[in-house]
């Protein structure tokens, strides 16, 4: 089991981090323990992330150091869960103005730009978390050969719907939005639309596959 220290964040809440890596069974086990504390009355709300579950707190001044006791301990009794999920696929059009980064990526891993775009697609990736940005989620199966460094410049814009590399991960801008992951293709497929119940189109234990398009053809 990964050891976890937990400790305050500013006023109100109460975080657990993990230590490195960062694994599937890991986060399959903060699933479950987001799950078991989205009804306790003194929590109003959880948030998890990448290796670390953070906690909002009623009265944190009064609740702070039972709850990170009892998260220490629920941690440790936790249990990996298999949430409801869908396997999501979303088309790609990949490279050209939909992927200014692509040429930069395959530069990068030494691999052309078609072997990029079908090592991206080939791949099956499990979503960890939403966040950054409502519907951003973060994918992890991205192959070993495409990891890419964020860009050494951010941009002050990227389009919503770009799918891009940062590290040894993938996503999905679901916003327009600053960002500096390396942008290889864009969907046109909405992950974010507030109108809908729920609002984002993907949760974390979804499955999500790319599927190369031809310009125009989405």
């Amino acid at each position: 089991m990964q050891r976890a220290r937990c400790y305050l964040l500013g006023e109100s809440a109460v975080v657990l981090e993990l230590e490195p890596p960062v694994t599937l069974e890991s986060q399959r086990r903060i699933w479950w323990l987001t799950q078991r504390l989205a009804d306790v009355p003194s929590v109003v709300e959880t948030i998890p992330g990448m290796n670390n579950i953070t906690v909002v707190l009623r009265e944190p001044k009064a609740l702070a150091l039972d709850a990170i006791e009892r998260l220490q301990r629920w941690w440790e009794e936790s249990e990996a869960m298999d949430p409801p999920s869908r396997q999501v696929t979303l088309p790609v059009i990949y490279g050209g103005d939909m992927g200014p980064d692509l040429a930069d990526v395959a530069r990068h891993t030494g691999l052309s730009e078609k072997q990029v775009v079908e090592q991206h697609a080939a791949g099956e990736y499990i979503v960890y978390f939403v966040g950054f940005q409502p519907g951003f989620p973060y994918l992890g199966g991205l192959p070993a050969a495409l990891a890419t460094p964020r860009r050494a410049e951010p941009r002050l814009s990227v389009p919503a719907g770009s799918v891009g590399i940062g590290g040894n991960q993938t996503g999905v801008y679901p916003l327009p939005t600053p960002g500096g992951w390396q942008i290889i293709g864009r969907t046109p497929q909405a992950l974010f639309d507030p109108t809908h119940e729920p609002p984002g189109l993907l949760m974390p234990g979804d499955t999500v596959r790319f599927v190369p398009q031809k310009e125009g053809v989405c």
